[in-house]
């Protein structure tokens, strides 16, 4: 079976990364289109996986676009769609992995009879996307997605409460091998003092620097806990939101936090960074689709407290395998972080509970062939 995957991103995001893991397997009888080119092209690369950059030219639709934004982007789009169409005769699946590539894959799809695999890794609802761009989202899916893989429960009922057809879904959880998030001490030491962090309770974030993933909470939330609580803010800005950056500094200088969060910006070694870390913490806005920094945190032995909204209740059982607290409340996670800080024996029980727990449920072999499975019910018919 020969895979024509889709994505939209040149930056390695949670979709992209999983679909690292999903296109291994394939490399040999499989192809990546991007509609962007940067560090996710990387990646693939590195990971043996045939990749090909299909446009350099942005695409203007955003998340937020009506329809007229969304009609005088087709134009722009044709080109696209023709050397897709072009590829698509030659494999037997397209597969799409984002939203734009779900456009752009099913008029492929439709002009070339190939079945088409839609892995939705969004909640499609009006808190994320624009009534124009939900309606475009459902309706294609509807009409000409054979499968749609939907990255949790979560996921999947919001595409259904939108309109989408539930027999056409099916959940497959992101998959992780838990090799790579193992770090020894001696690392994790050399780590925190580059970072200057020894001596300290090292709360981490990671994800990109966005009004709804919640980076102000925190903040929030560590001008209530003792002077040795510090914060690690990894990742940065993406589609626009560089002013939401220069708030977080006005906020941290209002705060007088200066000295104890720091900004690390996008790195490569994230396993590492999160096992310096004696917290991670995941703090949304709105309801996350899956939540793949709340599974790492866990395979590396690191204790998680989670926003109790989406996929992130699928993966967190309170007091348990992490900790859940209200989302945009930044008193209760402060106090959770302060009970971290003083029941650290508990907490580390915890942590490793979460650990056993998410190297067997998300091990990545058990997703693959759960995947393999699907795809080729769907390539055999």
């Amino acid at each position: 079976m020969k895979i024509l995957f889709l994505d939209q991103s040149g930056k390695p995001g949670g979709a992209e990364l999983c679909l690292i893991d999903i296109a291994k397997p394939y490399c040999d009888r499989a192809l990546v289109g991007l509609f962007a080119d940067g560090d996710f092209k990387t990646l693939l690369e590195q990971n043996q996986i045939p990749v090909e950059i299909l446009t350099n030219q942005a695409i203007a639709v955003r998340k937020q676009s009506n329809l007229l934004q969304a009609f005088a982007s087709l134009g722009q789009l044709a080109p696209l769609i023709a050397k897709v169409v072009e590829k698509a005769y030659k494999y037997d699946i397209i597969y799409a992995n984002t939203q734009k590539a779900l456009v752009v894959g099913a008029i492929a799809s439709f002009v070339t009879r190939r079945p088409l695999v839609y892995h939705l890794h969004d909640i499609l609802s009006l808190e994320h996307f624009s009534k124009t761009n939900l309606r475009v989202a459902i309706n294609l899916a509807n009409r000409f997605a054979s499968l749609v893989i939907a990255n949790s429960q979560a996921s999947q009922k919001a595409f259904v409460q939108a309109g989408g057809k539930p027999e056409l879904t099916t959940v497959v959880y992101n998959g992780f091998d838990p090799k790579t998030y193992q770090t020894c001490d001696e690392d994790i030491q050399k780590l925190r003092q580059q970072l200057g962090l020894e001596n300290k309770f090292v709360v981490g974030h990671f994800s990109r620097l966005s009004p709804w993933k919640g980076q102000h909470i925190l903040i929030e939330a560590i001008a209530k806990c003792p002077p040795q609580v510090t914060a690690i803010l990894v990742g940065d800005a993406l589609f626009g939101e560089q002013d939401y950056v220069q708030q977080l500094h006005q906020q941290i200088a209002q705060l007088g936090l200066e000295n104890r969060v720091k900004f690390l910006g996008f790195r490569a070694d994230i396993p590492q960074l999160m096992a310096a870390c004696d917290l991670v913490t995941h703090t949304s806005t709105a309801p996350e689709p899956f939540g793949r920094v709340i599974v790492e945190a866990m395979l590396c032995g690191t204790p998680v407290i989670a926003a109790k909204a989406g996929g992130a209740m699928e993966l967190v059982e309170h007091g348990v395998n992490g900790f859940l607290v209200t989302p945009g409340e930044s008193q209760e996670l402060a106090e959770v972080i302060n009970t971290c800080v003083q029941e650290t024996e508990i907490t580390a029980t915890i942590a490793s509970q979460a650990r056993n727990i998410a190297s067997q449920r998300f091990d990545v072999a058990n997703v693959n062939q759960q995947i393999a499975k699907s795809l080729k019910v769907i390539g055999d018919r």
